[in-house]
């Protein structure tokens, strides 16, 4: 009797960081700072690499759709939370929750195969050089992007939907700061196990094993690179894998905090500040790591 599905209402409640009023101003300034270094940061690598054709590299063509999927990414939830910090009201129309809840998951499920596509890239360059434009060439990249994509929007579609099945209680308090999994399932009266066994697979099978794919492909590297003789191509090389090997800390480690811990109320106060470095301040520093020691940039 006392359940009821919050489609009625209409809408959510982002409480985001509400239980901290008097840093609201300042997250607000900090937060539009970063999300304007994510535009012009990656719209800057996207617009260099398709420009100078120097840059037609199966390395650039990898960067501009990270790019690319950093800007959707933060387009997808941090308007809305500049909304919601600037104001009093807080809520989000129920499709509109759905939407970003879609959109959040696809494109985060993405970017972890794409980061996968992207070390085997370098493991082809640095381990394979004489076969590098043969077995990188052209079609194969443009492929690899497309099953990233692809396989990200296919996942998203199936577990955002699975989670909108959830028969959910009468109030529509989101305690996040954007319409996340976790999150939601926290608003259910009904057994939620099953779900939480998919957010854990799903969580498996496009976080653990892509960093474990990524590590093995550096640890190769790693092995090719100290057969080196010359400083110079010691130099490049880490210079390169050592930008990228960055980027893949920066984005696993928060997600996997967030996605492989079990929640307590400590856990989730603590991680609406991960989900908001992973969401604001990764994305606004991948410009940053790859381009700054970068000569051909």
């Amino acid at each position: 009797m006392m359940e009821k599905n919050v489609s009625s209402e209409g809408y959510f409640i982002l409480l985001g960081f509400s239980k901290w009023p008097h840093l609201e101003a300042a997250l607000f300034v900090v937060i539009l700072m970063f999300y304007l270094m994510t535009l012009i940061g990656n719209l800057f690598i996207i617009i260099l690499a398709h420009l100078d054709s120097r840059l037609h590299t199966p390395m650039y063509f990898f960067l501009s759709n990270l790019s690319f999927l950093d800007l959707c990414y933060t387009t997808s939830s941090i308007p809305q939370l500049l909304v919601n910090l600037w104001g009093p009201e807080k809520t989000i129309s129920y499709a509109g929750c759905m939407v970003q809840l879609y959109f959040c998951l696809a494109l985060g499920t993405t970017e972890c195969v794409l980061l996968v596509v992207m070390s085997y890239d370098r493991y082809v360059a640095v381990c394979r050089p004489l076969h590098y434009t043969v077995l990188m060439h052209p079609r194969l990249c443009h492929m690899l992007a497309l099953v990233c994509w692809i396989s990200g929007f296919t996942t998203s579609a199936l577990h955002s939907s699975f989670t909108f099945w959830v028969p959910l209680c009468g109030h529509h308090q989101v305690d996040d700061f954007f319409c996340e999994v976790p999150a939601l399932l926290q608003l259910s009266c009904a057994d939620i196990h099953a779900n939480e066994l998919t957010l854990m697979v799903m969580s498996s099978m496009f976080v653990v094993i892509p960093l474990i794919l990524i590590l093995s492909s550096y640890g190769a590297i790693t092995k090719a690179v100290l057969k080196m003789r010359s400083n110079t191509g010691l130099q490049k090389v880490f210079g390169t894998c050592g930008a990228h090997l960055m980027v893949v800390f920066l984005f696993f480690i928060p997600v996997m905090c967030i996605y492989l811990q079990p929640p307590t109320e400590n856990s989730q106060d603590q991680g609406k500040f991960i989900a908001l470095f992973y969401t604001v301040v990764t994305p606004s520093l991948n410009p940053l790591i790859y381009t700054l020691r970068n000569k051909d940039v």
